[in-house]
């Protein structure tokens, strides 16, 4: 249920809002008052284009995407999976600003990004085909580089010892095969010890369709996608294509899907948030039905049949 909110003077001024379109800047103001009184609401585009958006119904839920898109990037908004696997968004900084007088108990997950207790790293917890396993959480706006909240130039530009577009420095925690525990993998990095390198083409088992075969990775399919265009995308494309990759990649999808989603997105040029529909669509493509036509003599029997009569 909607409710009043506080819109502060300075929000105007804001420079975090002034890096989003105006269209994204309406929507978080929207959730606002869509929220709960932890500043928690569903993450479903359709939803919140019903809510906020119904008397305009040219910004659709794929607009609406769009804006829910830039508005994580900006770090306005924390999107994270719940335990019953639905999606779930909420405003960051919703303590600072939000002051809420005998503030309801939320039904929605927590975030495991902001919500964990002091000093503990967030986790998430994953079945699989072997048992239960802890899994280090992702970062709070799925960038690739740990701990940055960014995609290193290089990640998604050609380096100078030959190797492809968006090859390098996708890091993270790593992976391991189903079963116990999923180990990080660490990797030299200079003098010390560095980022956390993750396997991202290894992926729990028991998601969507079938696992993602060790050697096929979100570097690699980036780098695919790249070679595929007559001329290469933007960085932030490319990184942002790359985080969605990873994003499903994780879930278990079969690179042969994720490639023909790239596919879709390359030929229609959308927003790299709308992958996931994409790939969805290429998963479950179905055949158009058959029309069912009423049998009738044919005016020309020797045309109809070829004179086999």
């Amino acid at each position: 249920m909607a409710r009043i909110r506080t819109i502060k003077p300075e929000a105007f001024v804001s420079e975090s809002l002034a890096v989003v379109t105006l269209t994204a800047e309406r929507t978080f103001f929207g959730l606002l008052t869509q929220a709960d009184d932890q500043g928690r609401h569903r993450d479903h585009a359709a939803i919140i284009a019903g809510q906020l958006w119904v008397l305009r119904p040219e910004h659709t839920p794929a607009n609406v995407e769009e804006d829910l898109a830039q508005l994580a990037d900006a770090g306005l908004i924390c999107r994270y999976q719940g335990p019953d696997h639905k999606r779930y968004l909420h405003i960051v900084t919703w303590r600072e600003h939000q002051k809420i007088n005998r503030p309801s108990k939320s039904r929605l997950p927590s975030c495991p990004h902001h919500d964990a207790p002091a000093g503990a790293m967030p986790i998430t917890v994953e079945r699989t085909a072997g048992g239960s396993g802890m899994v280090p959480a992702p970062s709070s706006h799925g960038t690739l580089r740990e701990g940055t909240g960014e995609v290193p130039e290089h990640a998604v530009n050609p380096g100078t010892d030959g190797e492809h577009a968006g090859q390098r420095d996708f890091t993270e925690h790593s992976v391991k095969g189903a079963g116990g525990l999923h180990a990080a993998a660490v990797t030299p990095h200079g003098p010390d010890l560095g980022p956390r390198n993750m396997d991202l083409g290894s992926t729990p088992s028991g998601g969507a369709s079938a696992s993602a075969p060790d050697t096929v990775s979100a570097k690699q399919l980036i780098a695919e996608y790249a070679a595929a265009c007559a001329h290469r995308p933007p960085k932030d494309v490319l990184g942002h294509l790359g985080r969605e990759v990873h994003k499903l990649l994780g879930e278990g999808i079969a690179p042969d899907h994720i490639r023909a989603g790239l596919e879709r997105h390359r030929a229609k040029g959308l927003h790299p948030s709308t992958l996931a529909s994409l790939v969805h669509e290429a998963m479950n493509a179905t055949s158009a039905p058959v029309v069912h036509r009423v049998w009738t003599n044919p005016g020309d029997i020797a045309a109809a049949y070829g004179g086999d009569l």
